[in-house]
């Protein structure tokens, strides 16, 4: 479609006289339910009608009541519950041709030419065979008399749109398929327990979780625990790994460690493609150690619980993006899966991604495992490269004479510790000495700097808060103190981990570099601070933990709220001036509006949403949950929307209000926050290592250019260095915020879920892209890098 037309068309009225079906099919995955939820209401948006398929193809082919209205009301409370409210099952019927002839007539006979497919692999490889064949299925049909010439000639085409969700991440062209997120959340629960226990006893505890042909859990869990061992079946261990894993075992005891953790996926497999199972690494552990050892098999857990924010945002931009997709689809189009790419939506033909998710087993299969792993995606490769180095390379016997140092800056939040670790143990990889400051900048101008080993870190990914304690002071008071205990203590590179503060201390030193030749060091700023609000990065680290903390109590609230009925929350978010949280969470849990400073916002506006809730009491859903952001409006506080939402809704519903306050920077880090924190730690040391070496200069390091200070961020599909100096004109200083924000993009979904009737901009809608790209026909070697956070 072009842009043009994109424009003339009045989103409202894209669906009317088109029906779309919703099912979720094959094993069930959290954030299901949020996608449904997407789909119907922008569906009914557009003017389309709705349709739930309930037990998955199982009710396609029963039909009757299993194939029925969907409304808007029918999709309220559905956000925060697991698995799939409307049902799934696996069925044998369907893989027959009669069954997809009784599938086709159940449709035809409803006018149903749109569906809309939830599931894994198999289940959108159906979907694409039962698309394909349509025109043949409807000619059996009017031969046999089951439907009329003109039934068939109304439904002539079947458009599908598939949405992945399996825990498992298995699905090659997506980063994350819906339910993965959640399903770490769940084992990371179980993990953090499990070592509380195992450094009791000094245990070893080896853990299995599912993935029968990928790894990805595995390999997520184990970078985000700092796990001393993985199997996955994409990477079989090398022969004699026997002998290897006890030497490590033995090697962590040795260095003072109380536990040992290995991860087994459960399909995990030798070089010679026998299973090796975690009863079997037990066996070995025990006989060879006689470390006491323990066995624990996650199963079905991981795939319950409720959704993860991560999983519902990704659930309701691909339910909105697949209902844009079939409205837009013609005859030529080929069946498209809706996915994610760094923090994007984007389209991709159904049968390439199918075809690249085959190749990945047919080169497991050949041993051909580096193409494996490639095949997996660049963001696969990448927590695959990054475990490599963190868990199984020794420190180097020659040293580099390179003191790097740590400090955080700014307010403490969740997954700060585990980018120090990651960062502390790839200098020592890399031979250099590592430093940590104490109290941030405070600490480099006073000197609580000391050197930090390899177990000084163990443990740290899981720990909350700031291990190395921060401040937010600036170093522009004491740059004279500062510059001498660079010289004193002989740094030549420093990371500075924080939010906006540690952004603003790295621009003052870069800019002090004229007048201290001490200054004229490498830096690497990495964004951590749950605001969200550091410019040069789309996310920060933290920001996932704050989220789920909003998002879980916003749950509550109102599940308090559908108890009492006809009551309204307003909830005061974290954020600065940055409406990221707000936002997020508003479309996380459901919310009605979500104030924030970016979106300027006048009484009428706060009228309008009151004569909203007036309207929606009305109806079934009678409850309402308004967020607001700290500093959206100086005016316009909690107290003055309380207030006035409690005047004008006297007798129709009644408010309370929350200020969730700091519990937003608390808690243990979410499995996003650990590997996001790991993968930016290594990644910033390896950065600095390469500028060393450019500024090394007559037996010295000088760096003065604007490169030689950056930004290490999350841009789009890449994390990305990027000068300090160079964002100063992204940056509104004033407010603390970049001047710019992807995230602003989703608000009018958040709207629309809500039931305002604004206008959808559909001109920036994804567009096909392809997976398989200049390879040849017969070997695929490569997939195109999608992502690499």
């Amino acid at each position: 479609m072009t842009e043009a037309h994109h424009q003339d068309m009045d989103p409202t009225k894209m669906g009317i006289g088109r029906s779309i079906a919703v099912l979720t099919s094959g094993g069930d995955a959290q954030g299901m339910n949020a996608s449904v939820r997407a789909a119907v209401r922008v569906g009914l948006y557009t003017g389309a009608k709705v349709y739930f398929v309930h037990e998955g193809y199982q009710g396609l082919v029963d039909g009757g009541d299993n194939i029925r209205l969907a409304t808007w009301e029918s999709v309220s409370m559905m956000l925060q519950l697991g698995g799939t409210v409307i049902g799934s099952a696996r069925c044998k019927d369907f893989q027959t041709r009669d069954g997809r002839m009784t599938s086709a007539r159940n449709l035809v006979k409803l006018g149903i030419t749109n569906l809309c497919v939830i599931g894994g692999d198999g289940s959108l490889t159906g979907a694409n065979e039962f698309r394909t064949e349509w025109k043949e299925l409807l000619h059996d049909l009017v031969k046999a008399g089951r439907i009329t010439d003109d039934e068939a000639k109304k439904s002539s085409h079947l458009n599908i749109v598939g949405m992945v969700g399996s825990i498992d991440n298995d699905f090659c062209g997506t980063d994350m398929t819906i339910g993965t997120d959640s399903a770490l959340h769940r084992i990371i629960e179980v993990v953090d327990s499990i070592t509380t226990t195992a450094q009791s006893h000094q245990r070893t505890f080896i853990l299995e979780v599912m993935g029968r042909h990928c790894g990805y859990l595995a390999l997520v869990t184990a970078l985000a625990c700092g796990a001393d061992w993985v199997f996955i079946p994409e990477m079989p261990p090398d022969e004699g790994w026997e002998d290897h894993l006890c030497r490590r075992l033995m090697d962590q005891r040795a260095r003072g460690a109380r536990l040992n953790v290995i991860i087994v996926a459960e399909g995990a497999v030798g070089r010679d493609g026998e299973a090796i199972s975690s009863e079997m690494i037990k066996e070995l552990v025990t006989k060879r150690l006689g470390f006491d050892t323990r066995t624990t098999v996650l199963g079905h857990v991981q795939r319950g619980g409720t959704p993860s924010a991560f999983d519902r945002i990704l659930g309701s931009r691909m339910g909105v993006e697949a209902v844009m997709a079939l409205l837009e689809a013609t005859p030529e189009t080929p069946a498209c899966v809706v996915s994610l790419s760094g923090n994007q939506a984007i389209r991709l033909p159904l049968m390439e991604c199918v075809q690249v998710t085959k190749d990945v087993t047919a080169a497991m299969a050949q041993g051909r495992y580096e193409d494996a792993i490639k095949l997996r995606g660049k963001s696969f490769e990448n927590n695959w490269n990054t475990y490599k180095l963190l868990a199984h390379i020794n420190p180097p016997d020659t040293k580099s004479n390179i003191n790097v140092a740590i400090l955080n800056v700014g307010a403490p939040c969740a997954g700060m510790n585990a980018a120090v670790r990651s960062a502390v143990r790839m200098g020592i990889i890399q031979g250099h000495n590592m430093l940590s400051v104490h109290d941030g900048f405070d600490g480099l101008a006073h000197g609580q700097i000391e050197p930090i080993a390899w177990t000084g870190v163990g443990g740290w990914t899981g720990k909350g808060g700031s291990m190395l304690g921060t401040k937010r002071s600036l170093p522009s008071k004491f740059l004279d103190e500062i510059s001498l205990n660079i010289a004193k203590f002989n740094i030549h590179a420093l990371v500075i981990i924080g939010g906006f503060e540690a952004y603003m201390g790295g621009l003052e030193l870069v800019q002090a570099r004229e007048k201290f030749e001490e200054l004229c060091i490498p830096m690497v700023v990495i964004p951590a601070t749950v605001s969200n609000n550091v410019p040069g990065s789309d996310f920060s680290i933290g920001a996932d933990t704050a989220l789920n903390t909003i998002t879980s109590t916003c749950d509550r609230i109102k599940q308090s709220a559908a108890g009492t009925k006809r009551r309204v929350f307003i909830i005061e978010t974290m954020g600065g001036y940055c409406g990221y949280l707000a936002t997020m969470a508003g479309l996380a849990a459901g919310a009605d509006a979500a104030y924030i400073f970016e979106e300027k916002f006048n009484i009428r506006d706060l009228e309008m949403n009151v004569e909203h809730l007036l309207e929606k009491m009305k109806t079934t859903v009678k409850r309402g949950l308004i967020l607001r952001n700290e500093n959206s409006n100086a005016n316009y506080t909690t107290d003055f929307i309380f207030n006035l939402y409690s005047e004008e809704g006297k007798g129709i519903f009644d408010c309370r209000k929350n200020v969730l306050g700091h519990m937003q920077q608390g808690g243990t880090p979410t499995p996003f926050d650990r590997n996001f924190g790991t993968k930016m730690g290594a990644k910033s040391v390896l950065w600095l290592t390469e500028k060393l070496k450019e500024c090394y200069r007559h037996g010295r390091i000088f760096a003065n250019t604007p490169d030689s200070a950056c930004v290490l961020g999350m841009k789009k599909r890449s994390l990305t260095f990027q000068p300090l100096s160079e964002l100063k004109d992204e940056t509104d200083f004033v407010h603390r915020i970049p001047k710019t924000a992807w995230w602003l993009k989703l608000r009018p979904i958040m709207k629309i879920l809500a039931k305002y009737k604004i206008n959808l901009d559909t001109s920036e809608h994804a567009h096909m892209e392809h997976v398989i790209k200049k390879r040849s026909p017969v070997v695929i070697k490569e997939v195109i890098p999608n992502e690499e956070n």
